[in-house]
């Protein structure tokens, strides 16, 4: 499928308009970055490369992020993390906030400051620590405290029926009610609840405004580890693309890809500052995806001006990617526009925890489209006039040239 028929747009002849955008982009970029590390003195990288305790809290109500921040600075934590989550696709999320501590000082503090993330969230919320919560409890930490007291006077056959009891009550405060309960009247619906087994509950359990929903924790060791590999990672990708180019057209090509592929990762690092997304492994997973998808789209461009080469001997070398570009141009919009709607559609629809991987391939789909044509393209063209000349025409079709000079002697 064709969508343009005979283009004929002076690609080269923008080059200027290319490097001047190219580089405002990277000059934004990099001075968010400079000004979030050096200034604000804070880090780029997520949980899993700096290592340290996320705690996944809901509350009640809209989560009062003032509050949780006044509360952890008072509490000697001025340097924890407050991150609100918007899942549009799981309504009782909204009131969700991300906790994070980071730690420095070895593996064997983070369960201590996890429990002090829980201690702050309790002092702050007037939770008491008299009665142990029930948005927290464990169903067969409940079945063991309902069967203890035995609201229900079953006697001995209690512990089957109050461990299905049990069951009942946490999957209808998860399922029913978004793993937090504001009143215990909310379980009498619950199959098997009497107004017996709610004063038991009301007895033996508190209701905070909050209840964790999951904690991470990584240490600063295996932070650093995933930091070094995803670098090396992400070298040898470059590496590996920059030999290949190198044998499949020639050496320049291969730098010119490789050059635009750093162009594209430096840009998109410098907005994921820019608009405060954390890098993390699934960001680098993301990174790599675009390192392929960008240097395929400019292979193809490139594997088209070899093409060229050999039917346009008398042409310039500009016109050559001028005209290659253009001829690959339907090719370009249908790829690249088609994966552009996909990764936005998970961009504004797969959630908080791939909202960066999502931003990243955003991101890095529409950079790596318009580096295959910005940036390597030129950076090809600009060398072959300074240092190639009519080096890379002659060497392309010099097969041919010696089987005409060979049917002229005879």
């Amino acid at each position: 499928m064709e969508f343009f028929h005979n283009v004929n747009i002076n690609w080269m002849g923008k080059t200027k308009y290319f490097v001047t955008l190219s580089l405002l982009l990277l000059a934004i970029g990099w001075i968010s970055i400079f000004r979030t590390v050096f200034v604000q003195h804070r880090t780029l990288y997520g949980i899993d490369f700096r290592g340290g305790t996320l705690i996944y809290v809901r509350f009640s109500g809209p989560p009062p992020i003032d509050k949780i921040r006044k509360g952890l600075e008072q509490a000697g934590l001025p340097n924890s993390t407050i991150q609100g989550i918007s899942d549009t696709q799981n309504v009782a999320s909204k009131n969700d906030v991300v906790i994070g501590l980071e730690q420095s000082s070895g593996d064997e503090s983070l369960d201590a400051g996890k429990q002090k993330i829980l201690e702050v969230l309790q002092k702050t919320f007037g939770g008491t620590t008299a009665k142990p919560d029930f948005n927290s409890v464990a169903a067969s930490d409940l079945a063991a405290d309902l069967t203890r007291k035995d609201p229900l006077t079953l006697g001995t056959s209690a512990g089957d029926r109050y461990a299905q009891l049990a069951s009942s009550l946490v999957s209808a405060r998860d399922s029913d009610h978004g793993g937090i309960i504001t009143n215990f009247s909310e379980l009498s619906n619950v199959p098997g609840v009497t107004p017996s087994v709610v004063g038991a509950l009301q007895s033996d359990y508190s209701l905070n405004d909050f209840t964790i929903r999951d904690a991470e924790i990584v240490g600063p060791k295996v932070g650093s580890q995933l930091r070094r590999q995803a670098v090396f990672a992400t070298l040898y990708a470059l590496l590996g693309m920059l030999v290949y180019i190198a044998l499949r057209f020639e050496w320049v090509y291969g730098a010119a890809a490789v050059i635009a592929v750093f162009h594209d990762v430096l840009i998109t690092l410098g907005l994921f500052s820019l608009f405060h997304y954390e890098i993390s492994l699934t960001v680098i997973a993301a990174l790599l995806t675009l390192v392929g998808y960008s240097m395929n789209d400019t292979i193809v461009i490139f594997d088209r001006v070899r093409e060229n080469l050999r039917l346009m001997r008398r042409e310039s070398f500009p016109e050559i990617v001028n005209k290659s570009i253009n001829q690959t141009l339907s090719r370009t919009i249908l790829t690249s526009g088609l994966t552009f709607l996909t990764v936005l559609v998970l961009f504004l629809l797969g959630g908080e925890v791939l909202r960066g991987f999502s931003f990243a391939m955003v991101v890095g789909v529409v950079i790596g489209t318009y580096s295959s044509f910005g940036i390597a393209a030129p950076i090809v063209v600009l060398w072959n006039k300074h240092y190639g000349g009519k080096a890379t025409a002659v060497s392309v079709g010099s097969a041919a040239a010696k089987r005409a000079t060979a049917a002229a002697r005879r």
